[in-house]
């Protein structure tokens, strides 16, 4: 039987800077040698690569030539890890105070539990709220998505979805929990298969959970475990794919999981209104991008009509 504990599975994409951060964290851990590590590069082209290989030279690094999504490059290496445990980590997490042993830890106290997450963090300190979740049916994607779970995040029925009205720092069962940092079972893995490769990115973990739930484990939230996640990285670089991908992962855990159980007319309206969302989003996200390349222009305009007098302050936004 192999004495490695953790098999950590991390997919990097033009993130160099906070990979090597992450990386650092992860090698903090005194119990480091009972972790192996993967990094999957979906044809960065930057020094990605060229920094795994000369500073991390324990790391297994697999180096596609196209990016080929989360879900298809996680699945290219978990079935050589030889874990215990498989950790999905994003390049943009630190992992702080011993987080994955201890929820190596928590898993081994818990043989019933499939899958267990952190406590995900942003950089301020606030609560990641996608770390422990119920599953989006209807009523919970309804409140969800209509905003109504941030204007009554203590009632248990309107903030079902992100369960806010729970102490965050309570051990709880939960339904899904954040693909930034989220442990696996490997008996569950053999169970339920790898990730959804029909999901390009953006909702393959609460699919996974679903699965993992539905072959007999329990999948739990446990905050004794803390990570830091820069949420959102990589997908800032392209936006509108970014929100194509994440409401496509949507459809593709409806269309699977809980569209069965409705008649078609109301699945038609699921889906629209889930593509209408995403249209509505790509407007706003197209339209913040013009009004930055225009702040852009206008302040480089004013350096150069101003080159000789005076220099300009200019961000963002003038």
């Amino acid at each position: 039987m192999s004495c490695l504990r953790v098999s950590i599975v991390i997919v990097n994409w033009k993130t160099p800077r906070l990979l090597a951060k992450c990386l650092d964290s992860v090698l903090a851990d005194p119990r480091y040698a009972e972790f192996e590590l993967y990094v999957i590069d979906n044809a960065s082209g930057d020094e990605s690569v060229a920094m795994l290989t000369e500073q991390y030279p324990s790391v297994h690094v697999i180096a596609n030539t196209q990016n080929l999504g989360f879900s298809k490059a996680c699945n290219q290496a978990i079935p050589d890890t030889k874990g215990r445990y498989v950790l999905l980590l994003n390049p943009d997490a630190v992992v702080s105070d011993n987080a994955i042993t201890r929820l190596a830890d928590f898993m081994d106290n818990h043989n019933n539990c499939g899958a267990s997450g952190p406590k995900v963090l942003n950089p301020d300190g606030s609560l990641q709220l996608a770390c422990r979740r119920s599953f989006p049916d209807p009523v919970a994607s309804f409140f969800r998505l209509t905003y109504l779970s941030r204007l009554f995040p203590t009632n248990p029925l309107v903030a079902k979805y992100n369960l806010t009205y729970r102490d965050p720092d309570d051990v709880c069962e939960v339904d899904a929990l954040s693909g930034s940092c989220m442990m696996v079972r490997r008996e569950a893995i053999g169970q339920v298969g790898l990730l959804d490769e029909d999901i390009f990115m953006f909702g393959e973990d609460i699919d996974w959970c679903w699965r993992i739930k539905q072959a007999g484990w329990k999948v739990y939230y446990a905050p004794q475990a803390v990570v830091y996640h820069h949420h959102g990285a990589s997908s800032r670089l392209r936006p509108v794919g970014a929100t194509i991908n994440l409401h496509n992962g949507m459809g593709v855990f409806y269309r699977k999981h809980l569209a069965r159980k409705y008649p078609k007319w109301f699945n038609a309206l699921v889906y629209s209104a889930i593509w209408a969302r995403a249209g509505i989003f790509v407007l706003l996200n197209s339209l913040r991008g013009l009004y930055l390349r225009q702040s852009q222009d206008r302040c480089s305009a004013n350096q150069i009509l101003n080159a000789g007098t005076q220099t300009l302050p200019c961000g963002k936004n003038d």
